[in-house]
């Protein structure tokens, strides 16, 4: 591992820090921690934290020593200043005296102290940072120290490794106590350099911002020179099948096996996130993965995330889909059954108090293809899957030395319903399709639009377009996956829904929106035309569909299709016949698969829109029609029963609306603002 510091940007932060009134220390602060929380070996998703002691002025005027630590659940890869809540040093030091503390009473003096008081809780490893005499102190769960301590003897081989330069803290839950304990092993010998947390982590420290760093990097260097000494082959290869299914084609079978069933509600589902490498690949095809991936977390702060143990399911054999997802059912329902002996089992012996959370795995772990990390969101899959691989790196250097032995579980439990860790999670929002996945065709203006409606109430979104760089455009906007696709070609539309499914899982609702307006009177016509429109305004939206209601009936947790339809299809205009004849056999499209797959619950629905602008009515179209009609183009666009304009916008809260109305199907939403109604008077 090599240092990353480098006077010129050190220097940079604590000039533009200094322009916005934060002292040397809290900028010199803050460009540290994000050396270290940008290096996934150190820390990954709000893991870690770090301190500076320093002066600090209240709303009075009033100055004070105080510690200005990482706040809880903060991500030091991004750290600002508002993210090192100031706390008042000398009282937190004089909580040492106590002889207990409870964990509610701990963070109760910690936010009596703030200087700010709508700042952030201080890190839950504020009293330990506090005990520690020196102004600099870092703390990460570096993946090579992790190898080391989780051991048999993993503290035996740390005072091996650092020869007495680090001092070594037996295992005990972050809070009180382990704040006390830390500052005794400290105090026994004040000349270390750092300490090792048992199971945990590693915290370096120094008088100066690049010292604390520095130390870091070279303790955590001595523990990978180490992990490389005389490396044999880890994991014996077991037997897996000659060919194998694909990740996209068995994702649904997971994410759908995985979701929660609630009578006459929508499924509590999860997002899951592929990943594969030759290391994951080695780890998942090991004979002994059922033993070694099964021992619990490589450190506890990962438990919220990922849940002790992950998913094992059998090698997807090509060919024999039924039998695997009759394999993966029964997996499923095992690691259920076993996470609730696991809950009243220790939930008994710690007094019968906390509440269960849901059962269902954050990790699946699948011989011969990979990993997936499964969360509510695309970012908690995301972050699933990053500590995941963290895991698998872990464990293979742990096994390479000696035998991967983490916490057992009741401490492990311990930290999965600690209220302070709970506390990271309470503050999420769910919101309606919070876990839905949406396919949205054509990045245009209504598809663009509905990409970011259907993202804005929770969907993981991926888009669709001919035009590769306007899918990722509009993918970017809602954080989604843009994926170039013809949709009239069926090879590039299994192409692109195979790319969701590694990236999403699955896909649960369809916005079928991709299309183009050829005009001509249709006698005159070319057949060649009618063709073209027919494959696009048609026949595109029957393979899409298809496609998406194929990964559905695989999920088995139902689904919405969603039709851009158009008012030609009801109430068709002079020389649109080449356009509006398609489209009306859409609208029956959009029936038939009411009527052919409602009783798997999928849903089917249309929307009918009319004067939207878009690449269908460009500015050029608008202002030869309003020039034709003899009116201006703001009276042409408002020209409806409502006199106002239809946008894009309206289109797609109508599509978010259909995607979530759970009891209906085969209905033609119209939007534009009575043009419709006003014709069929």
């Amino acid at each position: 591992m090599k240092s990353q510091w480098n006077d010129e940007d050190a220097m940079r932060a604590v000039d533009s820090y200094g322009a916005e009134g934060v002292n040397e220390d809290i900028a010199l602060r803050v460009y540290t921690t994000r050396l270290i929380g940008r290096d996934p070996m150190l820390v990954l998703h709000g893991g870690g934290n770090t301190s500076v002691k320093t002066r600090g002025i209240d709303d009075l005027g009033h100055e004070h020593d105080v510690i200005a630590v990482k706040g809880s659940g903060a991500d030091m890869a991004d750290m600002e200043p508002w993210g090192l809540p100031a706390v008042k040093l000398g009282p937190l030091r004089e909580m040492r005296a106590l002889d207990s503390l409870s964990d509610e009473a701990m963070v109760n003096v910690q936010r009596l102290n703030l200087l700010n008081a709508s700042a952030p809780n201080p890190s839950v490893e504020t009293l330990l940072h506090a005990f520690l005499p020196h102004k600099f102190v870092d703390h990460t769960h570096a993946a090579a120290v992790l190898s080391l301590v989780d051991q048999p003897g993993g503290d035996a081989l740390a005072q091996e490794v650092y020869n007495g330069r680090m001092g070594i803290v037996p295992y005990i839950a972050p809070g009180f106590d382990l704040a006390k304990a830390a500052a005794e092993v400290f105090d026994q010998k004040p000349d270390v350099e750092g300490l090792i947390l048992h199971k945990h982590g590693i915290f370096t420290f120094g008088d100066t911002a690049r010292d604390a760093y520095e130390r870091m990097i070279e303790m955590v260097s001595l523990a990978e020179s180490r992990l490389r000494q005389g490396r044999p082959v880890v994991f014996q290869a077991r037997q897996l099948p000659s060919a194998l299914a694909p990740a996209a084609e068995i994702a649904p079978v997971l994410r759908g096996a995985c979701a929660i069933h609630h009578p006459g509600q929508e499924p509590t589902r999860f997002i899951a996130e592929f990943r594969t490498s030759p290391e994951i690949l080695d780890y998942v095809n090991g004979a002994e993965l059922a033993s070694y991936s099964q021992r619990g977390v490589v450190t506890p702060d990962h438990i919220i995330r990922t849940k002790n143990k992950p998913l094992v399911v059998p090698a997807p054999e090509k060919g024999q889909f039924d039998g695997f997802a009759q394999a993966v059912q029964a997996a499923v329902e095992t690691f259920v059954a076993e996470y609730d002996v696991y809950f009243t089992r220790e939930n008994e012996a710690a007094g019968g108090t906390k509440t269960k959370l849901d059962p269902m795995p954050r990790v699946i772990l699948v011989p011969g293809l990979g990993l997936f990390g499964l969360g509510r969101s695309a970012k908690d899959a995301a972050i699933a899957g990053d500590l995941a691989e963290n895991t698998v790196r872990v464990v293979t250097d742990a096994e390479a030395i000696g035998r991967y032995d983490p916490l057992p579980e009741s401490d492990l439990f311990a930290l999965e319903y600690w209220s302070l860790e709970q506390a990271k999670l309470k503050g999420q929002v769910v919101k309606p399709l919070t876990g839905q996945v949406a396919v949205v065709t054509g990045a245009g203006a209504i598809g663009t639009a509905t990409a970011m409606a259907l993202a804005g109430d929770g969907a993981a979104v991926a888009v669709f377009d001919i035009d590769g760089d306007a899918a990722a455009e509009a993918a970017r906007a809602v954080k989604g996956l843009g994926v170039a696709c013809d949709v009239t070609k069926p090879n590039d539309v299994s192409r692109a829904f195979a790319a969701v499914c590694e990236r999403f899982g699955g896909v649960d609702i369809l916005v079928s929106n991709a299309g183009a307006a050829w005009q001509g009177r249709i006698g005159d016509v070319s057949d060649e035309v009618l063709r073209k429109s027919f494959e696009l305004n048609f026949f595109a939206h029957q393979t899409v569909a298809r496609e998406a209601v194929r990964i559905m009936l695989k999920q088995g947790t139902g689904g919405a299709l969603l039709f851009n339809i158009s008012k030609q299809a009801v109430n068709p205009g002079q020389n649109f016949g080449p356009y509006g004849l398609p489209k009306a056999a859409t609208m029956l499209l959009m029936r038939q698969y009411a009527l052919d797959y409602g009783a798997d619950g999928i849903r089917s629905n249309g929307v009918n829109a009319d004067r939207i602008r878009s690449g269908l009515l460009t500015g050029e179209m608008i202002a030869a029609r309003s020039k034709a009609r003899g009116v201006s183009e703001t009276d042409y666009m408002s020209g409806n029963l409502l006199h106002a304009e239809v946008t894009a916008e309206d289109v797609a809260q109508a599509f978010l609306a259909l995607a979530k109305a759970r009891k209906t199907t085969g209905h033609v939403e119209t939007v534009d603002g009575g043009n419709i109604a006003a014709a069929l008077r």
